[in-house]
């Protein structure tokens, strides 16, 4: 692939196919199928697949849009609550703190940096709590986010998106909630009745 293609893949959640597989068509992959363009190997699923043609060589190669890895963390605040950002981006309202997961980074790496970065606290990760994966989750795009639950101590700050910081009891949550945090906090509150967490 030549320099000029290359920088033309630079959307997120874009991932450009090195030439593979051209020895093995029809090869099936969970529900996908394989099929080359000289010599470029590319799995097929619906609304996933984009042509892009260098302007350079001519050469077509083919990306995919890929969802995007997120991680939210549930900061349980001594015995004052859970810490909660509001966000100064959209989609705007009172949220989980979380974010992007980079490039090189473990989920556990990225849950203690965003904690870090939105409340300004050190925290020690106690739990995975569950996935969540529907593709309307958030407006902007199809995520994966990854919950965790964590302890820590002190007062937090609102930092980097977070415009305002609150520490909440189940009975006092805000009524609005971004993304799908009220539904992640509802099993969140319930599995901690459950568990006597």
């Amino acid at each position: 692939m030549c320099a000029a293609i290359l920088k033309q893949l630079t959307a997120v959640g874009e991932v450009a196919l090195e030439p593979n597989l051209a020895n093995y068509p029809g090869i099936r992959l969970n529900g996908g199928y394989f099929s080359f363009d000289k010599g470029w190997g590319f799995v097929t699923y619906p609304n996933m697949k984009k042509e892009i043609k260098c302007p350079h060589c001519g050469e077509i190669a083919y990306t995919l849009r890929n969802p995007l890895v997120t991680v939210d963390i549930i900061i349980e605040l001594d015995d004052r609550g859970i810490v909660l950002i509001k966000r100064k981006n959209p989609p705007y309202g009172w949220a989980i703190p979380g974010g992007f997961v980079d490039y090189g980074e473990s989920l556990e790496q990225a849950a203690v940096r965003e904690a870090r970065e939105e409340t300004s606290l050190n925290v020690k990760l106690i739990k995975q709590f569950h996935t969540y994966s529907q593709p309307e989750r958030d407006p902007r795009h199809h995520t994966i986010s990854t919950v965790y639950i964590a302890k820590s101590s002190g007062t937090p700050k609102a930092q980097d998106d977070a415009t305002t910081i609150g520490i909440f009891k189940e009975e006092e949550l805000p009524e609005v909630l971004a993304f799908d945090h009220k539904e992640i906090l509802r099993e969140y509150f319930r599995w901690k009745r459950l568990t006597k967490g």
